[in-house]
């Protein structure tokens, strides 16, 4: 191994560090709503419905930026992508906490999603660069791990700021960090080890001459035309909008009006479903790379998640009992992330250079869910607003069990890969 190597795989740690900060700030905005939840509504006296809709903005934006963020970052590079991406997550962020109106308040909210929609892609395109092919699989679970401690700092930690301080100071506070951080992806981040002056480190990119690559339209309705790709399209906006919108908006309020908690131990509950997200993104693709199947460990996962909400909703009637809640919604966490392995599907049926546009599609899906279960989840309350808390949350709930038995169904017809490419143009 050359000295310049040595160097360059030292240095892939500081590009990794930076992209993981940016993407810890991806996860704590997606979960942070439903912890300021009472203070936002009190300070512009919204509505369950209005609050659902600002919640859902962040979910919006991401969505409509996926496809777009690919093109970013194929033709300008991570590191400009990324570094704008934080600049504008941290204009949204203080524009967030500063709002004197509910119209400002949902431009914050979306400039925060836009920001952070541009860290996904991204970090699996410096990842691609700056690790191994056998490398690859580690990296995006530890990525996912720490990111999802992101999620964590949205919960209990942000619920104890914002009682130290206030919601706004909180959010501008964020916002400021945000920019600290986009400097730091603008100085240390570069795409490749070459743009370093170091020896490309993947392997694989010593024969990606023979790759010839695909205009984008061609991708797109290649990836579109393959009815394979739309169960998954519906099934990860189904398990993905659960858990976004109990962890990142329900979640708390939830805990507060049924069970009479504080927010400090409503949101500290809820971070057991982050818990559970954490354990269960290392985990699951583990076990199908293991045993070399998709379908059935996917299967079987929806299967528990289903009984999950089963329990929730039809056995405890949306109240279980106190030691319940915490296991519940771990479960509820690490159940949804079967999620991981339609992943690999999406990769598995379709061209090595069609994936990217393939995953950013089905990715589409995942917030187009999340958002729609959210809105739909706070339409619900506002019109049950007469019923006591725990009968118009269990009504509330019952979207989730809804859409997770869907998801189970559509995740039914998925093909089984077997672990292996299996795209018609292979």
């Amino acid at each position: 191994m050359t000295g310049d190597m040595r160097k360059a795989l030292r240095y892939r740690w500081a590009v990794w560090g930076a992209m993981v900060l940016a993407y810890m700030v991806v996860f704590f905005h997606r979960l942070a709503a439903g912890v300021v939840r009472a203070n936002v509504t009190e300070a512009f006296d919204l509505s369950s419905a209005a609050f659902g809709n600002m919640a859902s903005a962040y979910f919006y934006a991401y969505m409509l930026m996926q496809i777009p963020v690919g093109l970013m970052a194929d033709s300008l590079g991570a590191r400009v992508t990324v570094s704008i991406g934080m600049m504008l997550a941290g204009t949204g962020s203080v524009l967030f906490g500063t709002a004197s109106s509910y119209g400002l308040l949902l431009i914050g909210r979306f400039l925060v999603g836009i920001g952070v929609s541009t860290v996904f892609v991204s970090i699996l395109k410096v990842q691609s660069q700056w690790f191994r092919e056998r490398e690859f699989g580690t990296m995006s679970g530890l990525t996912s791990l720490v990111g999802n401690l992101g999620g964590v700092l949205a919960q209990a930690p942000l619920a104890i700021l914002v009682g130290l301080f206030s919601w706004r100071a909180s959010f501008v506070t964020i916002g400021v960090a945000t920019f600290g951080i986009a400097a730091l992806c603008w100085i240390v981040i570069r795409n490749t080890p070459q743009e370093k002056g170091f020896p490309a480190i993947d392997e694989s990119n010593d024969i990606g001459e023979d790759v010839v690559p695909i205009p984008l339209m061609t991708t797109l309705k290649e990836s579109a035309s393959d009815w394979r790709i739309w169960p998954v399209f519906v099934f990860f906006g189904c398990y993905s909008g659960v858990y976004l919108a109990l962890s990142g908006t329900w979640g708390t309020p939830y805990l507060q009006d049924v069970y009479g908690m504080t927010v400090q131990q409503a949101s500290s509950m809820v971070s057991f479903a982050v818990y559970g997200t954490i354990v269960g993104g290392i985990t699951a693709g583990s076990i199908s790379d293991r045993i070399g199947k998709r379908k059935l460990p996917l299967i079987l996962m929806n299967i528990l998640a289903t009984a999950t909400w089963l329990a929730i909703v039809v056995l405890w009637q949306g109240k279980p009992p106190i030691w319940a809640i915490r296991p519940l919604f771990f479960m509820v966490g690490f159940f949804a992330t079967s999620y991981v392995i339609s992943w690999a599907i999406v990769k598995e049926i379709n061209r090595p250079q069609s994936t990217g546009v393939a995953i950013a599609l089905v990715n589409t899906g995942a917030f187009l869910g999340s958002a729609v279960i959210t809105t739909v989840m706070g339409m619900m309350l506002e019109n049950m607003s007469h019923l006591a808390s725990q009968e118009k949350f269990t009504a509330a709930l019952g979207v989730c069990l809804g859409a997770t038995v869907l998801g189970l169904i559509c995740s039914l017809v998925f093909p089984e890969t077997n672990c292996r490419n299996v795209s018609k143009g292979r």
